[in-house]
């Protein structure tokens, strides 16, 4: 099917006044417009490309959830196919998204870009945008965290004929040109794209970070749903060991491709990938790295098997009836730390940096920021009167930037721009009288 988007109605959005404009058209914005149509609400969306385009354009060709399907609960519209334990390729994510795009009918202006968002003294925000100004007397920002691609300034100085791509614009091995591939990164990006070239016979280096990972089935079941039946997708922020500090952890790495395995770099290891530490510098030359591979692989192998035994000890202490389990031991370890290599005689042809993106919020004139430029706020409430936040990971749970958690974010926030507007009114009419 065609990736394009579907049509969008824009009736009569233009510049102008609107009692709420939400700044983003993905999932969270679209979530958030859901909640304000069933509220009554005059609003208008203003996204700068085109509603829900990072899932169309910012995807590989072999992408699919890494989350069963089941988990998919945006707004009045459920997962409600065939497979609710499968993993939706990418024409699939985007035809479920078509499907909540047409439910919701959003108020939507397109290919408009928002410059600048200041509330004024009279507490009305102005919103400069690309297409004219529009003001607002409340503000959501669904626009995600991640805005600005982590690339390291070594990467000026790579030779001109190695390409370099950011995991945003990684399509297929086959777009890439022949010869070894760096991938910098083993986040659940980087893990998923060496796996497809590693798949597609590439050779393959993988620079291995700190991430975690997980298994997908254990005790026969997807690891997934262990862990809802035991509230761990319930989970409040304010209530995890890590506290706020959890925002900043890297997701744990595991696929859904071919109806959902574990991603094991060791097994790949086995099978001819090279892996090495942290990519630090690169000097006449030669790529350096640090010496902890063997100290990240076995980090992520515990994660790996503390969850498991967690999902044991819930077993055990309800008296489920499951197979057994058993801890993963590794199938292969690094003979010693090896920290530099040959860029030219690796073959290396292209590099891959799959480290991330940065927030970028630097267009909202808002007293709410910390030092990493992240927004202060309590499940998306800022201590600003009506700025609000959604889409951003655990903004309020582990489900907060994904299709499972954003409709409890953006009805939570519908509500209370509701009982701003209902107490300001009430505040207006005693006025009067």
């Amino acid at each position: 099917m065609s990736l394009s988007n579907v049509t969008v109605n824009q009736p009569n959005i233009e510049p102008g006044h609107y009692s709420v404009v939400v700044v983003g058209g993905g999932q969270a914005g679209l979530s958030v417009s859901y909640y304000l149509k069933r509220a009554g609400i005059d609003h208008a969306v203003v996204e700068k490309k085109t509603v829900t385009h990072t899932w169309r354009s910012q995807r590989w060709d072999a992408f699919c959830l890494v989350t069963p399907n089941w988990q998919c609960a945006l707004p009045g519209h459920p997962y409600s196919g065939p497979d609710p334990h499968g993993f939706m390729k990418k024409d699939e994510i985007i035809e479920y998204l078509d499907g909540f795009i047409a439910k919701v009918d959003p108020p939507v202006l397109e290919n408009t870009g928002v410059i600048r968002v200041k509330r004024g003294d009279d507490g009305i925000y102005a919103i400069e945008t690309t297409g004219g100004d529009f003001t607002a007397d409340q503000v959501v920002v669904a626009s995600g965290g991640y805005h600005a691609p982590i690339v390291p300034r070594m990467a000026e100085r790579l030779p001109g004929e190695v390409l370099q791509v950011q995991s945003s614009e990684y399509r297929s091995p086959e777009a890439l040109p022949e010869g070894a591939v760096l991938v910098v990164g083993s986040g659940q990006s980087g893990a998923q794209i060496a796996e497809d070239l590693h798949l597609a016979r590439r050779k393959v280096y993988l620079a291995v970070g700190e991430a975690p990972r997980c298994a997908r089935f254990y005790r026969g079941r997807d690891v997934v749903d262990w862990l809802a039946d035991m509230r761990y997708y319930d989970m409040p922020v304010e209530k995890h060991p890590l506290r706020e500090g959890v925002r900043d952890n890297t997701n744990h790495y595991v696929t859904g491709r071919d109806g959902g395995r574990d991603i094991d770099l060791r097994k790949f290891a086995s099978e001819g990938m090279e892996l090495y530490g942290q990519l630090d510098e690169l000097q006449d030359g030669q790529l350096k790295f640090s010496p902890n591979l063997i100290a990240n692989l076995d980090d992520a192998d515990d994660v790996y098997n503390r969850i498991n035994s967690s999902i044991d000890a819930f077993i055990e202490k309800n008296g489920i009836d499951a197979p057994m389990g058993e801890k993963y031991e590794p199938v292969w370890s690094p003979a010693s730390e090896r920290t530099t290599l040959d860029l030219a005689r690796s073959g290396i042809k292209c590099v891959i940096w799959c480290i991330g993106f940065r927030p970028d919020f630097s267009w909202i004139d808002a007293p709410v920021f910390n030092g990493r430029g992240y927004p202060a706020h309590h499940r998306g409430i800022t201590p600003q009167p009506g700025l609000y936040f959604v889409g951003l990971p655990w903004l309020h749970t582990w489900g907060s930037g994904r299709f499972s958690g954003v409709s409890r974010d953006a009805q939570y926030i519908v509500d209370d721009i509701v009982s701003v507007r209902s107490a300001a009114g009430g505040q207006q009419e005693s006025m009067a009288a």
